[in-house]
């Protein structure tokens, strides 16, 4: 998973998988949902992100369970 913000254009990208994107859904204004021939999710793009997430410029990652 690869996690991308670009504070020019204030757009964050969250790539699960690094395969073409074959369709989208905006699911609401904004939020934009990739998916691959297989209709699979491979990432998610949020623009405007600086008013939908508290920090884009940081990521905090927890593993939970084993």
């Amino acid at each position: 998973m690869k996690i991308t913000y670009n504070p020019a254009t204030d757009v964050m990208r969250i790539v699960f998988r690094d395969l073409p994107v074959e369709d989208y859904n905006e699911e609401q204004p904004g939020i934009k949902i990739d998916y691959d021939m297989d209709d699979r999710l491979i990432a998610i793009e949020i623009q405007k992100a600086s008013e939908l997430v508290d920090n884009p410029h940081g990521v905090d990652y927890q593993r939970l369970g084993d």
